[in-house]
């Protein structure tokens, strides 16, 4: 009966209730406007700007480092101003601001002012992503794991509807129209996430209540596209264990693992397009980044199922082998099959990544679990592009051949990982004040 009072009393401060699956729509709407359009569309209209702007390939590279670097401001900013993460004025403004960069990306060929709209946009696509997945980690909490899963597969709808956009625009018109249209998709999404329920403040949350003995351990929603803020979702929740030396050695390879996939996986999700038009027709390109949303959409929900049935560790394992060679296959072999095989793998696979990642970070109940892979990844996300850099000069090929060898570097990292991982030591749970979590459940390795 205590349970249900607080319950009532934040769904009367805070409207009628609603169905889950409306909260859901909203934030995956949200979600496809900061990241599948706002931050991936730059993917399908990087090959335009070159053909058509007078883009180089080290100035596209710049672009995508600038809109790197205010992503991981804005997932900062979510992390040092918990305020932030509660507000529906800093979302809403997030998304004007958003729609507003990539509307006015036109208006300039100026290479600095790209720079900074992109700079800019990258940070509010952090604040929107921070504050629609601690929405979602709090408000669905208590329903089934899948729902989440689904809200981040809305990351993989933007990236589709964009794709679908460019390659609609490309035989009738220019680059310029491609961003305008781009910010015309992101004023919808707008509209469709406008009345989202952002996280409550913490006074007016309701108690949980210890998981029954029975019930799997709560695990952290699976994130897409990660960001910093992701942590001021869960690690408020987590309850410090003790440490061992041996967790800071199965922490110590996760960490390199995941940085080394953010090296890795955002050269394919920056040069994907133009390298597949190297060698094929135009339409080939954005037709696979189409692909690759489209395998995005149910990949959080299927790698967060398949993890409640194979370890942690041999599924990451297997998805980074997976990647790497999706990465790979465009640069080795040509022709229309390997591109769109190669885009349904990556996209496929990236959501999944963060979402066995940080989902192992979390069993491993190591302190600030989420917050440092999620900056691990962050910071190699920002050093990807410039790495590749020095090699664009000769094509995309190169670089995209690099960015497999270190996502099977990663690989490697996971390896390391599956030696004695302690695949039954449970997640901490989260619990009212004043409880105390049951003791982990004895298990064998």
């Amino acid at each position: 009966m205590s349970a249900e009072i607080p319950r009532r009393s934040s769904a009367r401060s805070d409207g009628p209730a609603r169905s889950p699956w409306v909260h859901v729509a909203q934030a995956a709407a949200a979600l496809a406007a900061g990241m599948g359009v706002g931050r991936f569309v730059y993917t399908p209209i990087l090959p335009l700007m070159h053909a058509q702007a007078g883009l180089s390939a080290g100035a596209g590279a710049n672009l995508a480092t600038a809109n790197y670097v205010g992503y991981l401001a804005g997932a900062l900013a979510g992390i040092l101003l918990p305020a932030l993460v509660r507000s529906s004025t800093a979302l809403r403004g997030s998304l004007i601001v958003l729609t507003g960069t990539l509307a006015t990306m036109p208006f300039t060929h100026s290479i600095a002012v790209w720079i900074v709209l992109r700079l800019v946009a990258g940070a509010a696509s952090a604040l929107i992503f921070v504050i629609a997945v601690s929405s979602l980690l709090r408000r669905l909490r208590t329903h089934p794991a899948h729902l989440p899963g689904w809200a981040f597969g809305g990351v993989g709808a933007g990236i589709a509807l964009s794709g679908l956009l460019v390659l609609a625009l490309r035989p009738v018109a220019d680059w310029q129209a491609a961003w305008w249209g781009s910010a015309g998709l992101t004023a919808v999404l707008t509209a469709l996430s406008w009345n989202l329920r952002v996280e409550l403040p913490p006074a007016t949350e309701p108690a949980m209540e210890p998981a029954p003995a029975t019930e799997p351990a709560m695990e952290p929603a699976p994130a897409t596209e990660p960001a910093l803020g992701t942590a001021t979702a869960t690690d408020s929740l987590a309850v410090t264990p003790a440490r061992s030396p041996r967790t800071h050695r199965w922490f110590t390879a996760l960490f390199v693992s995941y940085t080394l996939e953010g090296v890795g996986y955002i050269v394919a999700g920056t040069f994907l397009v133009a390298a597949i038009e190297q060698a094929s027709p135009g339409w080939i390109g954005s037709g696979a980044w189409v692909l690759v949303g489209l395998a995005a959409v149910p990949s959080s929900a299927l790698w967060a199922w398949l993890g409640r049935r194979w370890s942690r560790p041999d599924l990451l394992l297997a998805a980074l082998v997976i990647q790497a060679a999706g990465i790979a296959l465009p640069a080795l072999v040509g022709g229309v099959a390997a591109a769109l095989i190669s885009a349904f793998l990556f996209g496929a696979t990236f959501l999944g990544v963060s979402t066995i990642a940080l989902a192992a970070g979390a069993h491993l109940r190591f302190p600030r679990s989420v917050a440092l892979l999620t900056a691990g990844y962050s910071v190699g996300q920002i050093l990807g592009p410039l790495v590749v850099s020095p090699l664009l000069r000769h094509g995309y090929h190169q670089a995209l051949i690099l960015a497999a060898s270190v996502v099977l570097a990663a690989a490697l990292a996971a390896a390391v990982l599956r030696i004695g991982f302690p695949h039954h030591a449970g997640a901490a749970r989260p619990t009212a004040p004043g409880r105390q979590t049951a003791p982990a459940r004895a298990g064998g390795q």
